[in-house]
């Protein structure tokens, strides 16, 4: 069973970015005709992607396709130069960076392919580091951290720094990272991309199984068919533009 974060409280709630619904379209997370150029090479052209709450959605396409921007563009990372972006109601390309970050750091959890944990600090601390961030206090985000490690089968590793763990137990950390805050929509940039096909499926299965329990929704970036099989719907971006790949499961 996924650990019982309750006491990281959300300090969400108190935020004055807070939304009410989900959008004309039904959609909790969506990209309206987003276009986006780095320089004159364009990443996005048109790109539309509607995510209800509580799914998970693949997002594939070969290298430079634009998948990863679009991720960036629906997480607040990016601002897109035309086009709409949606989360629970709000025009997140229209908020200003310190409403965009504090969405991030309230609201949103990432994983990335690399797992980008801090080496300095050990296992149980890059854990907590997102309630610290929030302002919890120190004690009681460590203790929801650790909850984490018998979880994703990480006992006896919470002292480790990320030099002193496999790859697949850096990204199970990193796992459990985006996810102590309870967020309401995870972002993953290709999370099995640098594992072994073995460690890949044991950090999707935990993902997955973490992710339903807390009613997630999942936005998920993969060129890999097989961690994309995992989502409820896959979607193939070409050129910037989204396309559907497979419909949704029952």
């Amino acid at each position: 069973m996924t650990p019982d974060h309750s006491a990281a409280g959300h300090s969400a709630a108190n935020l004055s970015v807070t939304g009410h619904g989900h959008g004309a379209s039904g959609r909790f997370v969506e990209a309206v005709d987003l276009s986006l150029s780095f320089g004159r090479t364009p990443a996005l052209r048109g790109a539309s992607l509607g995510v209800a709450k509580g799914e998970i959605v693949a997002v594939m396409g070969p290298s430079g396709s634009g998948k990863s921007t679009l991720l960036h563009c629906l997480a607040g990372i990016l601002v897109p130069s035309s086009g709409e972006v949606h989360f629970n109601g709000m025009r997140l390309d229209r908020l200003g960076d310190d409403k965009r970050s504090a969405l991030r750091r309230h609201r949103f959890g990432f994983v990335f392919q690399s797992g980008q944990l801090v080496p300095e600090l050990t296992a149980e601390e890059n854990v907590a580091l997102p309630l610290l961030l929030s302002g919890m206090r120190r004690g009681p985000a460590m203790a929801a951290a650790r909850t984490w490690f018998p979880t994703l089968g990480l006992d006896g590793l919470e002292s480790r720094r990320s030099g002193e763990l496999s790859g697949g137990q850096a990204q199970r950390v990193a796992l459990a990272r985006g996810l102590v805050a309870e967020p309401e929509v995870l972002f993953a940039d290709e999370p099995t991309g640098a594992l072994d096909s073995m460690s890949g499926e044991l950090v999707m299965n935990l993902l997955v199984s973490a992710v339903r329990e807390q009613g997630t929704t999942v936005v998920l970036v993969t060129h890999d068919a097989r961690v994309a099989a995992y989502a409820d719907r896959e979607v193939v971006v070409r050129d910037g533009t989204v396309g559907t790949l497979t419909g949704a499961k029952p």
